[in-house]
């Protein structure tokens, strides 16, 4: 009997090719294999073991994102389109590039935080990259995340100021899962930075990103949906084949940074 796996939350269905349920637990699936050297685990320990198992995994070219947003960013409602991250929009999957109004590639955790720029590695996980509006994108820059600012003319909700970028409420969670995900992915055993959070804006060049207080926040206030998980699931089937382990265990963000 052939098994398909499908997430749904923190715990993972286990359903045969005809629908019905499988013999394994539906509620441990992931814990009891892919997770299971860091179940029980906390602080350093835990960090330590989420990045042995999310490091194996395949990348990609940069030019190889361009198609694998257009799959975990999919429109649920539109196949055609895909959800651009700060302004919530759906535009046309083909309607990439750089000009204004089309869509490009962000760096989640700002690529020169580390200075990794678009190099196979962290400049290329599509764990951190989303699609966004190309003017959008500029106006976030390399900015760390934090509240407060003005409001964002081009993305209502999302609010901006000299050093840091507010995303939009439904997204929150999302961006502090992923740059949590980078934080223990990338531990400079790799020729890459060791990337950490911090507890700082104006970061420039230096391999941290902030606010971790206000991260932590937004994790806690927009825990992972539909959308994020149904992404996670994508990367780990068909193209990377790890897992960001923040939308999987929400909870293991306070389990690591207290």
């Amino acid at each position: 009997m052939s098994l398909a796996i499908a997430a749904t939350g923190s715990a993972t269905a286990i359903t045969a090719a005809d629908g019905t349920a499988g013999s394994a637990a539906s509620t441990s699936v992931y814990d009891d294999t892919y997770y299971q050297d860091a179940v029980g685990r906390t602080g350093q320990d835990l960090k330590d073991s989420l990045h042995t198992i999310i490091s194996n995994q395949t990348k990609l070219s940069y030019s190889q994102v361009w198609d694998a947003l257009k799959a975990t960013d999919e429109d649920p409602a539109n196949s055609a389109n895909v959800i651009l991250l700060y302004t919530g929009r759906s535009q046309s999957k083909s309607s990439n590039g750089g000009d204004p109004d089309q869509w490009n590639r962000e760096h989640t955790w700002a690529k020169s935080h580390g200075d990794f720029g678009t190099a196979t590695g962290p400049g290329t996980d599509i764990h951190h990259l989303r699609p966004t509006d190309v003017s959008v994108n500029s106006t976030r820059g390399n900015k760390d995340f934090d509240e407060g600012g003005s409001q964002v003319g081009e993305a209502p909700g999302n609010y901006t100021d000299s050093d840091s970028f507010e995303p939009r409420d439904a997204v929150k969670g999302d961006v502090a899962r992923m740059i949590f995900y980078m934080a223990v992915r990338y531990e400079g055993d790799d020729a890459f930075a060791d990337l950490e959070v911090n507890d700082q804006v104006n970061n420039g060049s230096m391999p941290y990103h902030g606010r971790l207080s206000v991260l932590k926040q937004w994790n806690e206030q927009d825990p992972p949906d539909a959308f994020e998980k149904r992404r996670n699931q994508v990367i780990y089937d068909d193209f990377q084949h790890n897992r960001n382990p923040f939308v999987d265990h929400p909870e293991w963000v306070t389990a690591i940074w207290g």
